[in-house]
């Protein structure tokens, strides 16, 4: 079975219906303890320094020093619309390298025609067709459902922390590569917290924008008496979305169209989970910064917009002003 490695989210029903095996390669790059030397590797092979750390990372994880394919990716889905807007010089030096390349496109309208048409090409570049999807999608919903429930007990139950409910979902992106392992893993996981001690924190949060390059963000919260019980984007990635038609579940899937989109998800969940502040992660030398802007004015809940640049814990200007807005919260 071929390595699919993905830039991000992509219908992973199409992958697992070819007979692939789908390889998120940001999940590969972050829980990496190589993390760091990835962003150095990638830079040593002239990636500039002002360049977003995870493209870097993602470069490094598929083309290892020497110029060779690493990892076992045998191609690439590269997201060209909708995710980063250097996803495009990334696919040209994965295509130098000698890399295969296969691109996808969210259209920014959510065009449903569109957005088919997409899905028929990765199909076809992959050999798979609508009724085995289907199958997949069928077979993936009640895992998703099995996540959603992990997502629930976090924020109604209080009995799930902030990074595991991070974990769970983000990890929908690819399963870990592994449907079986995943399943059983997330079995195992309702098992034990089906006996979990409720949290005590009086502090409820909601993180939005794309997860974060700091590894300790959210336990260092808990720590202080916080705790996230609602990751935006992840769960986007885990589709909390109840649809027979393959096509709307990614036209509800809200990361790759706009902001606007995003607002009102936000919005529904800051008064169904009680949030009492946000904080909002932006990555260093994304465009999705000026974005802060659009959330600040239309959302109506304390927010702070921390910046993470390359992997590593959290420095201690970032956790001075954690603290700061923890206080002002309370």
């Amino acid at each position: 079975m071929t390595r699919i490695g993905i830039t991000t989210t992509v219908p992973v029903e199409i992958i697992l219906a070819a007979g692939h095996i789908p390889v998120d390669l940001n999940n590969i790059f972050i829980t990496s303890p190589e993390a760091g030397k990835f962003v150095e590797a990638a830079e040593e092979a002239g990636y500039p320094r002002n360049i977003c750390g995870w493209i870097k990372g993602l470069y490094s994880i598929v083309v290892n020093r020497d110029g060779n394919t690493g990892d076992g990716i045998d191609k690439v889905i590269a997201v060209t619309q909708g995710d980063c807007s250097n996803t495009h010089a990334l696919m040209e030096t994965y295509e130098l390298a000698g890399v295969e390349t296969i691109p996808f496109a969210y259209p920014y309208d959510r065009d449903y025609d569109l957005l088919k048409l997409q899905m028929e090409k990765l199909m076809g570049a992959l050999g798979t067709d609508w009724e085995a999807v289907a199958a997949v999608k069928r077979q993936l919903d009640k895992l998703r459902l099995k996540v959603a429930e992990i997502d629930r007990l976090t924020w109604e139950e209080n009995t799930v922390s902030g990074f595991h409910n991070h974990l769970y979902q983000v990890s929908c992106s690819d399963f870990n590569s592994d449907l079986t392992a995943f399943e059983a893993d997330v079995d195992a996981f309702l098992t034990k917290t089906a006996s979990a001690a409720e949290y005590t924190d009086d502090l409820r949060l909601g993180f939005i924008g794309v997860p974060p390059i700091f590894p300790d963000l959210y336990p260092y919260l808990e720590t202080m008496g916080a705790r996230v019980v609602y990751n935006e984007v992840q769960r986007q990635f885990a589709m909390p979305f109840v649809t027979d038609d393959i096509v709307e579940q990614y036209r509800l899937y809200t990361y790759p169209y706009g902001v606007f989109g995003r607002i009102k998800d936000i919005e529904a969940e800051i008064e169904r989970r009680n949030l009492d502040g946000i904080v909002h992660y932006v990555q260093s030398f994304c465009f999705r910064q000026i974005e802060d802007i659009i959330l600040r004015e239309k959302l109506d809940i304390p927010i702070l917009t921390i910046e993470g640049d390359k992997p590593g814990k959290i420095d201690a200007r970032t956790r001075l002003r954690i603290d700061s807005f923890l206080e002002m919260l309370r």
